[in-house]
């Protein structure tokens, strides 16, 4: 198979790795949103495994990286560390400056909210309207059980595919033209 030419500097998002206390419990949840196929599980054991992450002390942990149906982008890496004594404590309630949201689209909020709950999500507050300029819908912020931020729309998933803005916007500095 030959590798087509270059003709962008950056893919599009391949995956998120979420280091997590319990990988097991973490499947169960993502499998319940949708991520219900399975592209990698085994232990990571080569030193170069702990040395990427900036670890000094080499040791084998257990990985599932986990996709839904179609290309290989946007996937969820489920990584369990050894236990160490910088883990911190899970995050709760609203968002914080300094992390980062993961947001998905989901067909039926009435369907996987449940699914969620049953599958340990920490925090899960009611879904808002979200209303910005010509379109509304519902939307809901969460955490999975290791305290990682959700944000979930209630859009049809294949949306994904729409590329460029779907309204007119004034950027707020001149970085990027749209």
């Amino acid at each position: 198979m030959q590798t087509p030419a270059i003709t962008t500097p950056l893919s599009a998002l391949i995956r998120t790795t979420l280091f997590v206390r319990d990988r097991q419990r973490a499947k169960a949840f993502y499998v319940a949103l949708g991520f219900t196929e399975l592209y990698f599980e085994g232990v990571l054991e080569h030193p170069s495994a702990s040395l990427v992450l900036g670890f000094t002390e080499v040791s084998p942990y257990p990985v599932t990286i986990l996709k839904v149906p179609g290309p290989n982008m946007g996937m969820l890496g489920l990584f369990e560390l050894p236990h160490s004594t910088a883990a911190q404590p899970p995050k709760t309630g609203a968002a914080q400056t300094g992390e980062a949201a993961q947001i998905f689209y989901v067909a039926d909020f009435d369907s996987v909210l449940p699914q969620l709950k049953a599958a340990g999500a920490s925090w899960l507050p009611e879904p808002i309207t979200f209303e910005l300029g010509h379109f509304k819908h519902r939307e809901i912020c969460l955490r999975d059980a290791d305290g990682f931020l959700l944000n979930l729309i209630e859009r049809n998933p294949e949306d994904q595919h729409l590329s460029g803005p779907e309204m007119p916007f004034t950027p707020l500095d001149g970085l990027i033209k749209p």
